[in-house]
């Protein structure tokens, strides 16, 4: 994925030399690829949502932020929440 990137921002630099907006555009591919790009490997995205919490502090914000919708959607949708406590009860 780097050498896309830096590929991609090497023919915006030589294209810049007409039109200084595809320099503009290259810096702006590399300030977004170091800001981002980076730190996330190709083979374990970081963005799933089934993976484990790195700290104790994550998991409890996790937890916490799930048990807060669960008791809203209790809340807001009280009929739907009984009959699921039903189903899974049966």
């Amino acid at each position: 994925m780097g050498t896309v990137i830096l590929s991609g921002t090497v023919v915006l630099v030589v294209l810049g030399f007409g039109n200084p907006v595809y320099w503009l555009a290259a810096v702006a591919v590399l300030f977004l690829y170091v800001r981002y790009g980076r730190s996330s490997s190709p083979t374990s995205p970081t963005s799933t949502p089934s993976a484990a919490p790195t700290t104790y502090e994550a998991y409890r914000r996790r937890r916490d932020t799930q048990a807060k919708w669960e008791r809203r959607y209790r809340r807001e949708r009280p009929f739907e929440a009984r009959r699921q406590e039903r189903e899974k009860s049966s």
